[in-house]
């Protein structure tokens, strides 16, 4: 079995817990609130902005043999650069303050499951932080769409309200390919345990994101 798949398959039950998450069932069945999606981009926003930094943090981090990978971590910033400006957008097409956003602080799931990526990647190893990459593209692929079809259908929002949602869906179908690519190409047991672990406990972070949502 190749990195990739065993990877999928180590993270199985975690990636189902996450999936238990209300607000996912209320998106896709379209029994949410303009203030549950609201809440939902807004923590959105708080860790999305942090995406460029850590991947930049992991870029100077890796070690001069695992070049392929700093290539490929550059892409990944190419990619990324921007994506929280058009969650403000989503949050002001939705008739929120996009400012007050901004300027805020994140639910306290949010902030933890940033702290945790940062230092992985500063304080254990670079490589980890893909555990999270596995994790944020995986779901935006399963559900974007889905989601965003179900919650324009329950509020009546404008397309202009689903730019982070509806880009995901389909970009991240391409992302994950090239995920899948590099993941096949860590041939370290001990980077691979890492990336299952941090994985692992990125799905519970992540989940207790979206179960914070409708406490």
């Amino acid at each position: 079995m190749n990195f990739y798949d065993l990877l999928q398959t180590e993270t199985a039950a975690a990636r189902a817990g996450l999936f238990t998450a209300p607000i996912i069932n209320k998106s896709l069945s379209g029994d949410i609130t303009l203030d549950n999606y609201i809440a939902f981009l807004t923590e959105a926003y708080h860790h999305v902005k942090h995406t460029t930094p850590l991947l930049m943090a992991v870029g100077s981090r890796l070690p001069e043999e695992k070049e392929w990978l700093r290539n490929a971590v550059a892409e990944y910033i190419e990619e990324e650069l921007g994506h929280q400006e058009w969650i403000l957008n989503d949050i002001a097409a939705c008739g929120a303050d996009k400012e007050a956003v901004r300027h805020g602080k994140p639910a306290i799931e949010t902030e933890l499951m940033i702290a945790y990526a940062y230092d992985m990647v500063q304080r254990v190893n670079p490589v980890g932080f893909f555990g999270m990459v596995h994790v944020l593209e995986g779901t935006s692929v399963t559900t974007a769409d889905q989601a965003a079809d179900g919650i324009q259908l329950a509020l009546g929002l404008p397309n202009k309200a689903f730019s982070y949602l509806r880009s995901h869906g389909a970009l991240d179908q391409e992302h994950i390919k090239f995920f899948e690519g590099l993941m096949n190409q860590i041939e370290s047991e001990q980077e691979q345990e890492l990336i299952v672990h941090t994985a692992n406990v990125f799905y519970k972070l992540y989940g207790d994101i979206f179960r914070g949502l409708t406490d």
